[in-house]
């Protein structure tokens, strides 16, 4: 069955920042890389610069702010009320900062992706520079993203895919930020919900199983005209990175 007439899986996908996992779904999206449809982007903020993104793509967008709950309980409530209303089967967390109480309705059924290989450099306090800064300091030869399904502590649910990029030895923390979203990221998640949708994943206690079947093919990301992507340490650039594609990269399952 094509992509065109293969049901579509819904999402709602939470952002708190600036949006450009958003942005890389919706072109995933639209190129019919994946079989999905964001139902609707749920905000933590009105001055969320991720919102621009679905405003463009026609995309409902509400604003829950924890602020206007009493307790995280009753903000978790109401995040998932619009998931629900909206009719999505899963919830995508996309640099989404709010820590949520997952209901039993949701279990199993909200994913994020972690900047890092978990369990290295993962849980409460790490996200953002932070994770890539504690990378650096401890020396690792290799990073990269791990998507895994959400439960009620941080970053502690099972794992559904990994992908892994090099350290090089004069990265700085935004250097390494940089690829791991472009080359790791940009394709692990889009990846991993095309699993989903095809129905191919299951979970057995903390362990993933992902049913035989064609590997996702996910473009590789256009990268800003001021990022040049070092990959390796020849220097390998923007216009060699822009040629790999993901059957030429280590499969990621």
């Amino acid at each position: 069955m094509s992509n065109e007439t293969r049901k579509k899986l819904p999402l709602a996908v939470l952002i708190s920042g600036t949006g450009r996992s958003l942005k890389n779904l919706i072109e995933k999206i639209q190129r019919n890389e994946i079989d999905c449809e964001i139902k609707v982007v749920i905000a933590s903020s009105k001055t969320a610069r991720g919102i621009q993104y679905a405003e463009k793509a026609v995309i409902p967008i509400e604003i829950v702010e924890r602020a206007n709950y009493e307790t995280s309980e009753g903000f978790s409530e109401a995040v998932f009320q619009e998931c629900t209303r909206y009719g999505a089967e899963y919830v995508v967390m996309a640099g989404y900062l709010k820590l949520l109480h997952i209901p039993d309705s949701f279990r199993g059924r909200v994913i994020n992706i972690h900047p890092s290989l978990i369990p290295s450099f993962c849980g409460k306090g790490f996200y953002g520079h932070r994770v890539h800064e504690a990378a650096l300091d401890y020396g690792v030869k290799v990073s990269g993203c791990t998507v895994h399904f959400v439960d009620n502590e941080y970053d502690g649910g099972p794992v559904i895919l990994q992908k892994v990029v090099p350290v090089l030895e004069d990265d700085t923390p935004q250097t390494l930020n940089d690829r791991v979203f472009y080359q790791a990221e940009c394709v692990a998640y889009p990846a991993a919900l095309q699993l989903l949708a095809e129905g191919r994943v299951s979970v057995r206690g903390r362990k993933v199983l992902i049913a035989p079947g064609m590997e996702p093919v996910i473009t590789p990301p256009v990268l800003p005209d001021d990022l040049a992507l070092k990959t390796s340490s020849t220097g390998d650039d923007k216009s060699e990175y822009l040629q790999t594609s993901i059957r030429e990269a280590p499969r990621l399952f």
